[in-house]
Formats: C-alpha cells, structure tokens, sequence
C-alpha cells in the first residue's frame, strides 16, 4: 500500500488531512508545527492539524525546525512514497525533498505562479483581485517554484474575506487533491513549468502592512480590512492609542476634508475620509485595551471623546 505523510498547521490543512484518511490512504504520520502559547493567558495550545490527526489515531511529529533534527531523520526513516503538504510553515530541507519516491507535493492557495508566499489568501485579497485558486505542484527548494500539476480557480466575491476565502480555498483544495492524487500516484499526472515571467509573491504580512494609510483610495483601504480580517486586523491610531477597524463598507462622499478625517459619526458607523470620493465607514473596532465591538455599541459610549473633524494619523 502506497504510504504518505501529511505535513500542515492551521484550520485551512484539516480538511485535506480528513479527506486523505476518510479516502482509505495510509498516513504514516502528521507533521505539524509546535504546540504554541496562545491568548492572554498564554495557554499552550495545539495546532489544529494535531487535534485532528489525534482523533484520527495518526501519530504526530512537531518539529521546531527541521533543518539537522532528530525530527528530519524519523520522518525521513519512515520510507513514505509521497509528503503532502498543506500550509505547513516551515520549509522542507533538500535531504527530505528527496527522500519520497514519489516526491513532495504542496496544496498552495493561490493560482500560481502568482503570490508565492505564505500569506497568498491575504495579498490576494488586499490586492483587491476577483478570484483566486489552489495549485497542486511539486516542491523544489525554491520557494513555491516546483512545477504545477493541477490548478482551480475560485472567486473572491467583495464581501469576502480572509476567513471566508480560507474556507472556500480548503474546500477547492480537498476536492483538487482528492481528484489529483490517483494519478500522481500511477505517474500520468500533468506536469506543467511555472512561467518566471509572471510570478508575484505573498510573503507573510508585517506589521506596517497592517497600518491603514488614509490617503489610499477607499476601495484599497477596504480591502485591506477585509483581507487582514480576522486576523491580524488592522488599525489605525487615534490620540496616540492604536485602534484595531475589523470591518467596514465603503461610502461615496463628496467631502473635501483631509484623509483620515472623521466627517460623520452616526447612530452605528463612524465615517472616514479615504483618499478620494469613496469614504470608510467602520462597523466594528476594538480600542485599545477592550474587546472587539460593534461601532453601534462604541458610538454610544464615547460620549464627546470623538467628534466630526479629529483625525486618524
């Protein structure tokens, strides 16, 4: 019987880790990342690929680096015919790119050879493109470069965020394998060189990729709420205190105040000049120290504190 190992991390890689054990493929092991503080109480949680794999009696290796581990060598003496991977957030060493018979392959969420990367759900978003997709493709030591073997495309609707797309991207990404591994594994499967010329990269996202810059055309302002949301979030600053803005709508204006000025505040969105006729209006936020809340709830208790014409910086 044909062995694999699946390698992946967050929610985005469970389905495709339940798909390859409901389909009957045996799974010698799940490699996933280390168990993590999590939270204000700083918790150690694990991820959930390893819940998973846990309750589907997989047993689970979780390296802190691959690179020179003890680790490397259990997964490299288990003999697998195939690694897939799947958001897992380390990159595979030469020595375990080479150890399958049948190679490496990666469920990558974007339509290669654009947003490389590992934060490709998001840039796609914030890029304001319309659809996206999943790529099946082999692993090479290049970041992201190995030829494609199998490729979906998926909208991305303008309500659409980064939770919702992962979702959305898991599911196209469950079905592409389920029907791209019968023929990897009987080696009649496409295999199609990425086009250099074409490429784009989605490296992981920055903090300064998280501030909002009000002179940006509303429209880029929106999204990049709706691709940073839920998380990291982005935010803002106000009096000197940081503002996390989790979602907003977009608002045409005929203002002619400077960007990041507030020019209405409403029984339940706070209106923002953008950088030119499509203003924001935030729905919900989270001042600093306090919990996410809808702008209804925080318009009410803010009394005189924000008025029309104060300034985001």
């Amino acid at each position: 019987m044909t062995s694999l190992i699946f390698m992946g991390t967050p929610d985005f890689s469970v389905p495709i880790l339940s798909m390859l054990k409901e389909e009957g493929y045996h799974i010698a092991a799940v490699v996933t990342q280390p168990d993590r503080p999590v939270g204000r109480k700083r918790v150690l949680t694990p991820t959930p690929v390893k819940v998973e794999a846990e309750r589907l009696g997989i047993p689970v290796i979780q390296p802190e680096k691959l690179t020179g581990s003890k680790e490397l060598e259990e997964i490299i003496a288990l003999k697998a015919d195939l690694i897939v991977t799947a958001a897992f957030g380390q990159i595979l060493p030469k020595a375990l790119l080479d150890a399958p018979q049948l190679g490496c392959i990666n469920v990558h969420a974007s339509l290669l050879p654009k947003y490389r990367g590992g934060a490709p759900i998001h840039k796609a978003i914030m890029d304001g493109e319309t659809e996206t997709g999943v790529t099946i493709m082999y692993m090479v030591e290049k970041l992201d470069a190995g030829d494609m073997i199998s490729q979906v495309t998926v909208p991305i609707k303008d309500t659409d965020d980064t939770g919702t797309m992962f979702t959305s991207l898991s599911e196209a990404g469950v079905k592409l394998l389920k029907n791209t591994l019968p023929s990897i594994l009987e080696g009649t499967n496409n295999r199609t060189v990425q086009d250099e010329s074409r490429v784009t990269f989605a490296r992981n996202i920055s903090r300064e990729e998280e501030k909002i810059d009000w002179s940006l055309p509303g429209k880029r302002i929106y999204d990049q709420v709706r691709g940073l949301h839920p998380w990291p979030v982005a935010y803002t600053v106000f009096k000197e205190e940081i503002i996390k803005i989790w979602w907003t709508e977009k608002v045409e204006t005929t203002s002619d105040a400077a960007s990041g000025t507030i020019i209405d505040i409403t029984a339940d969105q706070i209106i923002v000049k953008a950088g030119d006729s499509t203003a924001i209006a935030i729905k919900a936020l989270q001042p600093a120290g306090k919990k996410r809340m809808a702008a209804d709830v925080f318009i009410r208790g803010i009394g005189t504190s924000w008025n029309k014409g104060d300034k985001f910086e």
